[in-house]
């Protein structure tokens, strides 16, 4: 099956760009240069990936990463963001943003990247169906594996992709400790220093749906100058 990809980003070259050689890797890609028209086009949920520059006209990409988590449009998302806005960054990823690649980037990591998320997406959803068993349970908290699907005292609770797949490494694994980097390795797919953002704000993501008490979590632990667990069911 062909991944259909998003891309919206209000700079032309940067558009054309990255549209082609992302159809040069065999994806169908469909673009947007306006914030507004690509938060119409990303509110379908057809697409298995979205890539969203922050600075857009119209709608920028964190008001767009926003709307698309509160309407439960779950699909991953890479946000295009400059060197030197960590801060876009940050919020990006508390809005629920997958991941993020620094301008400029070379068509080199960019492949990567979407690569790497795409083939995530694919090979957690075949661990699950192949490996797992049907449900993770601890407490009031049920992770169903084949459904990909997790509840809290029996209620639904809407994660992403990245945040199901985050959650599901670490409570298959009870007890065993992971740092930022083994983390970015196994779930994202990729090591590169300076991205610990990325995990820090997924964990935070994960808290504040998860838990009664965010900042003293009973699910997800923070393992000082090592970092994070699931905690043991033992």
């Amino acid at each position: 099956m062909i991944c259909k990809i998003l891309v919206v980003e209000d700079d032309a070259d940067i558009n054309k760009l990255v549209t082609m050689n992302l159809q040069d890797m065999h994806y169908e890609v469909e673009s947007s240069h306006n914030g507004a028209e690509g938060y119409r086009l990303a509110s379908t949920g057809r697409y298995d990936l979205i890539l969203l520059d922050v600075m857009l006209p119209e709608m920028d990409g964190i008001e767009i990463c926003r709307g698309l988590r509160s309407a439960e449009i779950l699909t991953p998302i890479l946000m295009l963001t400059a060197k030197d806005s960590e801060a876009d960054r940050v919020v990006g990823l508390e809005m629920g943003a997958d991941d993020y690649l620094t301008k400029p980037f070379s068509i080199r990591e960019l492949q990567a990247r979407v690569k790497a998320m795409l083939r995530r997406v694919q090979m957690m959803s075949k661990a699950v169906e192949q490996e797992s068993p049907d449900a993770i349970i601890f407490n009031e908290l049920e992770i169903n594996t084949s459904k990909r699907q997790v509840l809290l005292n029996g209620n639904t609770i809407d994660l992403t992709s990245t945040e199901f797949d985050l959650l599901y490494y670490l409570a298959s694994q009870p007890g065993l400790v992971f740092s930022r980097v083994q983390l970015l390795d196994k779930v994202w797919g990729y090591q590169h220093a300076g991205y610990e953002h990325t995990v820090n704000s997924h964990i935070n993501r994960l808290r504040t749906k998860l838990e009664k008490d965010p900042s003293h979590p009973e699910y997800v632990l923070t393992v000082w100058g090592v970092g994070y667990k699931f905690r043991d069911q033992v």
